[in-house]
């Protein structure tokens, strides 16, 4: 849930003119570095990647990623189509904007007690139909499938707070004590990874795997089987190894 945006500034030199992309990155105080611009481009991608594959509605849901002491954001009540690289938003690890005229997503402070908390180096929130559905029902998500040990384990839910609270940020933390991801309940889903690619992907397993134990929990009187706890430890030691190398 996004509040209002700040009215844009117009880029010193007119917007987009001349030099491209970098030229129009203006800030508070400075002007996004290389990387920043890069990495801005990356972060609207994977957020326009949450709409396309249904994983949010609308300006539902948001996207960061971290570059050096710096936390780029998807910018609040902007629909991700609309983004361009004028409208960059970054603040530092203390929630002071130091990228950009927007204002960020409200959820900042659930994106920053993840940086602070571990060596994420991207967040991915969403409010995945599936995932969602299950954070009402559970508190943690029945080991329906091994994939679970590529979170970390079990995932669990975080107790319902008001969006963009603290009370979330830190109800979430616990959720994701030694996790990758966790479930917000009567909200959504929350992931993070070393990059973008893999937060989302962490994102989207969640939800397939929130889909699946919905679907054979729906057959009455055949409960599923569901695995046990070291099954999904074993799994996921195997799963640190696999795909390709160097």
């Amino acid at each position: 849930m996004d509040g209002q945006q700040r009215e844009p500034r117009e880029p010193r030199g007119g917007r987009g003119v001349g030099g491209g992309a970098q030229d129009a990155f203006e800030s508070w105080g400075r002007s996004a570095r290389p990387e920043e611009a890069e990495a801005w481009e990356a972060l609207v991608d994977t957020a326009r990647r949450t709409v396309s594959d249904g994983l949010v509605v609308g300006t539902s849901g948001n996207v960061s990623v971290r570059v050096g002491d710096t936390v780029l954001v998807t910018p609040s009540g902007v629909p991700y189509d609309r983004l361009t690289p004028d409208d960059v938003t970054g603040v530092d690890l203390d929630g002071r904007q130091v990228l950009g005229t927007l204002v960020p997503t409200s959820e900042l402070p659930m994106h920053l007690a993840v940086y602070r908390s571990t060596d994420a180096g991207a967040v991915v929130h969403t409010h995945a139909v599936h995932a969602t559905a299950v954070s009402t029902l559970v508190p943690e998500l029945p080991a329906i499938h091994y994939m679970a040990g590529a979170l970390g384990g079990p995932v669990r839910v975080a107790p319902y707070a008001t969006y963009g609270t603290d009370e979330l940020a830190e109800n979430m933390l616990h959720a994701l004590a030694d996790r990758s991801a966790c479930l917000l309940q009567n909200h959504g889903t929350i992931t993070h990874g070393d990059t973008l690619t893999r937060a989302y992907d962490r994102t989207a397993q969640l939800e397939w795997m929130c889909h699946l134990w919905l679907t054979a929990r729906s057959i009455p009187d055949l409960p599923p089987h569901l695995l046990t706890e070291e099954q999904v430890a074993e799994a996921g030691e195997r799963l640190r190894g696999y795909g390709q190398r160097g």
